[in-house]
């Protein structure tokens, strides 16, 4: 029998948090969809009327988790004024408080790194979350070369700098919530980028 009409969305939006709550616990291979219904509170009969394997539902995982990130970042975005430098600095600020407050959200980015190796489909929504980071980035970046704020860089470059200095120390903040805080931590990265941004490499 079918959900009813209204109750399915809610349905599978639970199984999925489930799903993304036991990949922080349990990690990837011991993901089982066993543990999922419990998790979610539903038979396994009604777990498979929404996801067909295993398979299926981590891929509704990685997309609710993406989807959460863009939701964060375009709030940290909307709230940190108009000047490139605020907007970046609320952008940075916004990823490194994802690691703590949300330290499930990298849990799973962490699980999911290694089977996206061997995946395809997980490959594509990692690579199009990226790309749409570069592109956010890149945007605030070229914003600021055109104010005079930045020198002269190429925007997708810088954003791929920018990222993958916010990606790092999120990723230490995630094993170890005690080797500096978040206010420290959105310092010296947003330091480091506007030192970057704002200096001409030799």
């Amino acid at each position: 029998m079918s959900p009813k009409r209204g109750v399915a969305p809610l349905r599978r939006t639970a199984i999925v948090r489930a799903t993304i709550r036991c990949l922080a616990r349990d990690g990837y291979t011991g993901l089982t969809m066993k543990k999922v219904a419990r998790e979610a509170g539903v038979s396994q009969g009604i777990l498979h009327y929404y996801f067909a394997d295993k398979r299926a539902i981590l891929v509704a995982a990685l997309e609710t988790v993406t989807a959460d990130l863009d939701r964060r970042v375009a709030a940290a975005q909307a709230r940190g004024g108009k000047d490139a430098k605020t907007r970046l600095r609320a952008l940075v600020a916004a990823c490194l408080r994802l690691a703590v407050e949300e330290r499930a959200f990298w849990i799973v980015f962490v699980e999911f790194w290694g089977e996206m190796m061997h995946d395809r489909r997980l490959r594509e929504i990692n690579a199009a979350l990226y790309e749409r980071m570069r592109r956010l980035i890149g945007a605030v970046v070229v914003q600021g070369v055109r104010a005079g704020t930045f020198r002269h860089t190429d925007g997708r470059r810088a954003a791929a700098v920018v990222l993958g200095l916010v990606d790092g120390v999120s990723l230490q903040l995630a094993f170890d919530a005690t080797a500096f805080s978040v206010a420290e931590a959105t310092r010296f990265c947003t330091e480091a980028v506007m030192r970057y941004l704002t200096r001409e490499v030799s």
